[in-house]
């Protein structure tokens, strides 16, 4: 069987990370990392199993893509994320210095985009709307039943 080894795929494989985020009722979102077209890390949010407000999708990713490596930069490296990193996120993704970051859905309030300049690595190239709108209504679900079971 031949894998198409696209970005909807790398993407789809950050969604089912995002999947089981939501099934642990945290905030969904995934992430992978892959080099030479391979995944070496995956990842999803375990902010509220670890009570930890820095275990994002992205920080679990580098984390264990580096361990894999064996390695602190991300060099060749692409990351694909279904929600825009954070600062905070953007911030680790400089000091590893991955390659390309690819995320689906645009976060408006939170993003790294927010802020002009400087948080990725100059050599870091950045794209987005792979899967933005599935990413997006996973997002807005989650949100959605948290609200409502909060009433």
């Amino acid at each position: 069987m031949i894998i198409p080894y696209t970005d909807d795929y790398f993407m789809k494989q950050a969604y089912l990370e995002a999947k089981k985020a939501y099934d642990l009722d945290e905030v969904p979102v995934g992430a992978v990392i892959v080099a030479n077209k391979q995944i070496i890390a995956r990842a999803h949010n375990l902010t509220e199993k670890l009570h930890d407000v820095t275990a994002h999708a992205e920080v679990q990713a580098i984390t264990a893509a580096s361990e894999y490596l064996g390695a602190k930069y991300l060099n060749n490296c692409t990351l694909y994320v279904t929600l825009e990193p954070c600062p905070m996120c953007a911030g680790a993704l400089y000091w590893a210095q991955i390659d390309k970051v690819i995320f689906a859905a645009r976060d408006e309030k939170r993003g790294a985009g927010r802020i002009k300049e400087g948080l990725y690595h100059p050599k870091t190239v950045v794209s987005n709307g792979v899967m933005a709108k599935e990413c997006a209504e996973l997002l807005t679900d989650f949100f959605k039943t948290k609200r409502i079971n909060h009433r």
